[in-house]
């Protein structure tokens, strides 16, 4: 099932706290503090995969949450820092937050990453808050929340080239000659339901990418047909 669009709610993790402790010495009943800090929240990051063609792994996920630090320990022990999330997406992405209406990136190569929401830092022990004039501090930080987005993730397809017209007029056959891509031909009106991507070698050894949209009617505007919002996958073609 080819997905372009989705909504997902992505939570980074919480902070661990700070503790208050204290060394345990001979003759010393309340020793100097020994408090560990908070790890640090697992953050969310987005990575580019072009070996993905839609979105429908995040379709099922309506939460993505990475794990809270952990709480610092006696000993001066700090607490482990939450794991971060890696959310693979494909290539031509568009990471927008719902709320402030910002794109927070465009995810354009393999392999690219961006940290979407950041884990909350971990709060200091008491061992880290001692100062001259209190040197066995009885408090400590409590960890800082990570950051909670309301997302949209739109795939816009990568392509140089991108085929656009009426129903049945060969685009399909078109790029099933001159690239390996295989789209379902036949003699009916919107036979193809999703943009197909081919790549088009040429005699030089250079090649490019041939999109085939699905065919538009006249009304697509009012919603005829298939619509036209398919027409996204066009916005970064060289040529149409």
């Amino acid at each position: 099932m080819f997905i372009d669009d989705v909504k997902i709610v992505v939570k980074a993790g919480k902070g661990g706290n700070g503790a208050v402790a204290f060394r345990r010495e001979k003759y010393v009943p309340l020793g100097g503090p020994a408090g560990g800090d908070g790890g640090k929240g697992g953050s969310v990051i987005f990575v580019g995969d072009e070996g993905l063609t839609t979105l429908l792994d995040l379709r099922y996920q309506k939460i993505i949450k990475a794990p809270n630090g952990e709480n610092g320990k006696a000993k001066n022990l700090y607490g482990k820092d939450g794991e971060n999330v890696y959310v693979r997406v494909p290539v031509g992405s568009i990471i927008r937050d719902i709320d402030n209406d910002i794109i927070i990136a465009d995810i354009t190569r393999h392999g690219q990453e961006v940290v979407v929401c950041e884990g909350g830092k971990g709060g200091r022990g008491n061992t880290s808050l001692a100062t001259p004039r209190i040197s066995a501090p009885e408090y400590a930080e409590n960890g800082l929340s990570g950051e909670t987005k309301n997302m949209q993730v739109e795939l816009k397809v990568l392509a140089d080239v991108g085929l656009v017209g009426f129903p049945s007029v060969g685009k399909s056959t078109l790029i099933s000659v001159v690239s390996a891509a295989k789209p379902k031909i036949a003699d009916y009106h919107f036979t193809t339901l999703v943009p197909n991507l081919g790549v088009v070698r040429v005699k030089d050894g250079r090649s490019f990418v041939m999109a085939d949209l699905p065919g538009l009617i006249e009304g697509a505007s009012q919603g005829a047909g298939l619509g036209f919002r398919f027409l996204r996958h066009i916005e970064r073609t060289r040529v149409i």
